[in-house]
């Protein structure tokens, strides 16, 4: 669908990194926490914009290798399914602590957009790991519009999970970054489920 590669593969793997707790999801419950629904969204979309930035410097360098360079794209995707696997084996092998919540004067929405952008911005994996995802749902002769509609795939999902954590699963969600055994049991299945999609997507490679 849209040309892309492995489509069902590529909506399952977004929905499993938006599973994954980082700083961006920590940044949007503690908004949410501390002062309500509005702050929570405001950091929803400073995160969003955040990961747009990167996407959009992503597919642009991708979208200049594949019209130079096939063969390098080649290697990009073979590198993209180690990484992913990279990724699954990490979440695998660490060890996970809670995420305590401490109270703190209600803040604007605007205060929170901007700290989510910050927090997006100066985390450089983020960068890697759309460089080192993309290319593995993508024929080295896409089109443009294929590229487009991977990048609103991952912007419409990823709107509509961080806007259901603040509107819906705010309350479990902060819950369940407070125990250890419920936020490990997430973290080990969101490795194997990388894992697995490594190795999925190096083998169609072959």
């Amino acid at each position: 669908m849209f040309e892309i590669q492995n489509y069902a593969s590529f909506i399952a793997a977004i929905v499993v990194f938006q599973l994954i707790p980082g700083p961006g999801t920590l940044a949007i419950l503690n908004a949410t926490a501390r002062s309500g629904v509005g702050a929570g969204l405001g950091a929803v979309g400073g995160t969003l914009l955040g990961d747009l930035v990167y996407m959009l410097a992503a597919l642009a360098g991708l979208a200049a290798l594949m019209n130079a360079h096939p063969a390098l794209f080649q290697g990009l995707q073979w590198f993209g399914a180690a990484y992913l696997a990279c990724i699954g084996v990490q979440l695998l092998r660490q060890p996970v602590a809670g995420a305590d919540v401490e109270a703190a004067p209600r803040q604007s929405g605007w205060r929170y957009f901007r700290q989510a952008f910050a927090v997006s911005l100066t985390n450089p994996k983020v960068m890697l790991f759309f460089v080192a995802f993309f290319p593995l749902f993508l024929h080295a002769d896409a089109a443009p519009l294929t590229l487009g509609a991977m990048l609103a795939h991952v912007t419409l999902l990823s709107l509509l999970y961080q806007a259901g954590l603040v509107l819906i699963g705010n309350r479990v969600a902060r819950k369940l970054s407070l125990l250890p055994g419920a936020r490990r049991l997430a973290t080990r299945l969101a490795g194997v489920a990388l894992l697995a999609f490594g190795i999925k997507l190096a083998l169609n490679n072959r």
